[in-house]
């Protein structure tokens, strides 16, 4: 339950939440205006994250040497690998296949659906099990075009705008035509999407978008999407085998400067293993667990960059990695759940954020970078946020209101997940708003692709949050949940044409290690900096200061 001192301010929402739901039943979403372009400018180059003094910082390493980066990015990049070359033998290969998919969630299981169904042989390795990844947890919407008031083409003009216009084109093309495919691919599977009484599907707005085109499965669509795709998975034993807890450490190239291979490692036995592949699909998902600008995080426990890592040191090229998306409705009370993602869906169904006078101070459903930055502005410019015992700040997202504009009953059946979550602290968001504030959420750029998910490196595709392009510098809600499908689906699809038309490998070799670490060197970087990290440390420093012994490896000891 809420402390005293909080329903103070809990009493001053509900004098204003009459008023407020009489203009919402008259108005719907448009009880707040708009900002407009200037003002959305302002608000972000004052108050969102990237913005700010040490924000960015330029990476002095490889192929995007002296461009301007996120600093924890531009840090991790500049550093050594985990391992030795001279202490492995590329001659014995241990697991060899069509296709390696590195990365299990919902876009590397899309894939390996798919180069299976196309006639190749797949292998998936992932850090932790099979699903464990953000798509799993995404909870609000996929988006997708195929209602009769919609097109691509409203949508593609979405997402362009969301994006700050600098996605390429190419990419968003292909996201919004596969997109009406995508849903009817999935629920073919076996997704069960939300629907109306007359059977067609329940679709909801979304910040930033023009038409209604959420698809949802109730508050948990990433997990009802991956659950099938991995269900998928198992019934495919013959042609698509896993590897869990190993993640992927180094890539391998050929004399010709393919991508041919990995080295893997397992968490378990500590044993590295070789795998041979003629077509390689990255989709290890974003960074949030890198905590960047120190934020809290939706992300899930393996979230460290590592597809950025592993791409970046054999030549793969990246873009748009100076922008982070920091979803603006992050728990931030109960202390037990800070930075847990209070989806987007709650101020799509009417919810409003409101400060601690209970007053309305942006639109519900501006563009993720832009309702952050105004949550930001609320707490700190304008001190009008509500302070936690532990001394954080957050605003009132006011979800009773969801209920008396659309009936009681509606936030049990289209949030069952926010009522459990909040549920287990004994804080009834049917009675009582939540305390919310932005959270670490997604990883903008990423991996250069094109349409086809080719990388700058020949047999190298990438699928999913670890690709760079196609959201530009900021992502509108559901269009993550599209991008897994459409290409992962792509992704599976070229990758196995590629492996299916014969690739001539020649001798394998993890000798660009020796390369990417002299640029390291000649920065004078400890040799202790190892990436990727695998795992994010949560070890307290004065823990460490009495491990005397210990050497650490990146987060392995």
């Amino acid at each position: 339950m809420y402390p005293e001192y909080m329903m103070e301010s809990i009493k001053k929402v509900e004098e204003t939440r009459p008023g407020r739901l009489e203009k919402s039943k008259k108005y719907g979403k448009e009880v707040f205006p708009h900002m407009t372009d200037k003002e959305r400018g302002e608000v972000l180059s004052k108050f969102h994250p990237d913005y700010k003094e040490g924000a960015r910082k330029e990476v002095r390493v490889g192929p995007n040497k002296g461009e301007i980066l996120t600093t924890e990015i531009s840090d991790l990049l500049e550093s050594y690998s985990r391992i030795n070359p001279k202490d492995f033998n590329l001659d014995k290969i241990d697991y060899e296949t069509d296709v390696l998919v590195i990365g299990a969630g919902s876009a590397g299981m899309a894939s390996a659906l798919v180069a299976a169904k196309n006639g190749s042989n797949v292998l998936i390795v992932t850090k932790l099990r099979l699903g464990d990844s953000n798509s799993m947890m995404a909870e609000g919407g996929i988006q997708a075009a195929d209602q009769r008031d919609d097109s691509p083409t409203m949508h593609y003009l979405d997402v362009i705008g969301g994006g700050h216009f600098d996605n390429k084109p190419e990419l968003v093309q292909a996201l919004v035509s596969d997109g009406p495919e995508s849903i009817k691919w999935l629920e073919e599977l076996g997704v069960i999407f939300d629907k109306n009484p007359d059977g067609s599907m329940l679709v909801k707005s979304g910040g930033g978008t023009s038409r209604n085109r959420m698809h949802s499965c109730r508050d948990y669509t990433g997990a009802g999407i991956c659950r099938v795709l991995r269900d998928e998975v198992y019934n495919l034993p013959d042609k698509i085998k896993y590897i869990e807890y190993s993640p992927v450490v180094e890539l391998i190239l050929d004399d010709n400067g393919q991508a041919v291979g990995a080295v893997i490692y397992h968490l378990e036995t500590k044993q590295y293993s070789i795998i041979k592949a003629k077509s390689i699909i990255m989709s290890t998902g974003g960074f949030g667990r890198l905590h960047i600008r120190g934020f809290e995080t939706t992300n899930h426990y393996g979230a460290t960059a590592d597809g950025i890592i592993l791409g970046y040191r054999v030549g793969a090229k990246l873009l748009f990695m100076d922008s982070v998306q920091y979803h603006p409705t992050g728990a931030v009370y109960p202390e037990q759940i800070v930075g847990f993602l209070c989806t987007e869906k709650i101020r799509a169904l009417g919810a409003q954020p409101v400060n601690a006078d209970g007053e309305l101070f942006v639109y519900s459903m501006e563009p993720r970078d832009v309702e952050a930055s105004a949550f930001i502005r609320e707490c700190t410019a304008r001190k009008n946020g509500i302070t936690t015992p532990s001394g954080l700040c957050g605003i009132w997202l006011d979800s009773p209101l969801i209920d008396q504009i659309d009936g009681q009953g509606t936030i049990d059946k289209n949030l069952p997940g926010m009522v459990r979550q909040f549920g287990r602290f004994d804080i009834d968001i049917r009675k009582y708003p939540m305390l919310v504030y932005p959270t670490l959420h997604y990883q903008n750029g990423g991996i250069e692709i094109n349409d086809k998910c080719e990388t700058n490196i020949p047999g190298l595709y990438v699928a999913g949050e670890t690709s760079g392009g196609v959201h530009g510098r900021n992502r509108l809600m559901g269009n993550s949940q599209l991008d897994l499908i459409v290409f992962g689906r792509r992704a599976g699809l070229n990758a196995s044409k590629r492996a299916n038309n014969g690739v001539k490998i020649g001798k394998l070799s993890i000798e660009h290690i020796y390369d990417y670490e002299k640029e390291v060197a000649d920065l004078d970087i400890n040799r202790k900096k190892i990436a990727p990290i695998l795992l994010p440390d949560y070890i307290p420093d004065h823990v460490k200061q009495k491990q005397i012994t210990a050497e650490y490896f990146g987060t392995l000891i």
